[in-house]
């Protein structure tokens, strides 16, 4: 059995909701980012007491297929663009395509439909959240960080920067505020 979960977006989601699982008595085999299998079927009203217990943590349990799928779009974006070590040399599209093994047409529509933006916007948009993770933290320099993010120069980068964020790379990392949002606000 299935159960698809909005806004689990790291390490310390799949461990709430596993242990919130386990505290209502049910097995989960495999904890995913926005996906959890279970080991037995459940009824209408276990999924009902499982969507009132992780309402109480921020999560909310799809029921839609549309819905699950553009979550699902979301999820593959925040794993590749947070999670991989490696520079993000990857082509979106054939990647979301493989990963989901639907067309990338379809995906887009759907996407689209259910959260009122494109999939590119949403996966630069995470893009310049993971830039000022790392601007914050100051460990790579902003050509360091072009490469990691796949960016043809630290000019793109910053113009991409300034349109998302209204200000330059240089100017975050000199203001004291941080204006990082959480990964499921993006």
């Amino acid at each position: 059995m299935y159960l698809h979960i909005k806004n689990m977006v790291c390490n310390r989601c799949k461990m709430v909701v596993k242990a919130e699982l386990e505290k209502l008595g049910f097995k989960p085999l495999l904890v995913e980012l926005g996906e959890v299998t279970l080991a037995e079927n459940i009824t209408a009203e276990d999924k009902i007491k499982i969507a009132e217990q992780l309402t109480h943590f921020g999560f909310e349990l799809l029921e839609d297929k549309k819905t699950q799928i553009a979550e699902q779009v979301k999820t593959a974006i925040i794993n590749l663009v947070h999670y991989t070590r490696e520079p993000l040399k990857i082509n979106l599209s054939v990647y979301l395509s493989k990963h989901l093994k639907q067309e990338y047409t379809s995906l887009s529509s759907i996407f689209s439909e259910i959260e009122n933006q494109t999939i590119e916007k949403y996966f630069i948009a995470q893009k310049i959240e993971k830039a000022k993770e790392m601007l914050t933290y100051g460990e790579l320099n902003l050509s360091e960080i072009a490469y990691q993010l796949n960016y043809s120069s630290v000019a793109h980068l910053s113009a991409q920067f300034k349109k998302v964020t209204g200000i330059t790379p240089s100017v975050y990392k000199l203001t004291s505020t941080d204006s990082r949002k959480t990964l499921d606000e993006v």
